[in-house]
Order: C-alpha cells, then structure tokens, then sequence
C-alpha cells in the first residue's frame, strides 16, 4: 500500500509560480510511474503531467496536456520518494485542487495510460491552488 501526501499549495498572482510536492511512503517508489492531476468546482479531474519509473540509462518520460505544456514541469526524487510540480505562468484557470496519484499495478503502459485517472491505483488528499486575476 502507498501512502501519498501533497503539500506546496497556496494562492498566488496570476504569472506566479508554486512548486506542488508529493511524498510517497514505502521502498518501491522507484518502480511506478506518478501522476499529477487537477480538480476545479463542478468539473472533471483533469490530467495535468505524469512521470515514468527510471528507464534504463536513467531515462524518464514525461507528458503533459497542452494546456501546461512548456508552464508546468514534473520531476522525481527517487532517493526522497518524492515527486514535484513546478508551475510557473500561473493562470486564473489553473485554479483546482492538485492530486498527485501513483500507479502500482504491473500493466501500467505509460503511453497508453499516462493520462486516465482509472490507471492510477493510489491518490493523494489533495493540495488547494488558487491563482488570482
């Protein structure tokens, strides 16, 4: 089981930046891939990045939606168990809660299910940001 605990949130002026954090308990954080998502009032959790396990050569992927694509950077501390969201060019419509999520299950194909809320089997409680116009 896989304990995840956000912090980092906070309000900020629109062209602001806030760096989310995600630690994660246990000793086999290195072997699944994370996931940050988002949750606005009245809408869908929406996919905003997500990490691959270290491949060989030390290699990661990363992905984002293109509406935080080249803002919001995601990037893991496999010593520190921990992954981040640095987001930077903040806009009103970023606003939601963040929720960081971990994808354990051994059938976890990055390209495939790097975007899908369902693939993720562990979640975070949830970190509140709040950009200001």
């Amino acid at each position: 089981q896989v304990h995840l605990v956000e912090s980092g949130g906070g309000l900020v002026q629109a062209g602001g930046s806030l760096r989310l954090s995600c630690e994660a308990s246990g000793d086999t954080f290195s072997s699944y891939p994370m996931g940050w998502f988002r949750q606005a009032p009245g809408q869908e959790r929406e996919f905003v990045g997500a990490i691959s396990r270290i491949l060989q050569g030390r290699i990661t992927q990363v992905d984002y939606p293109g509406s935080v694509k080249g803002r919001f950077t995601i990037s893991r501390d496999n010593a520190q168990n921990m992954v981040y969201l640095q987001m930077n060019s903040l806009k009103p419509e970023d606003t939601a809660v963040y929720y960081c999520a971990a994808a354990t299950k051994g059938n976890f194909i990055f390209q495939d299910d790097r975007a899908r809320a369902e693939s993720y089997d562990y979640w975070g409680q949830g970190t509140q940001v709040t950009v200001a116009a």
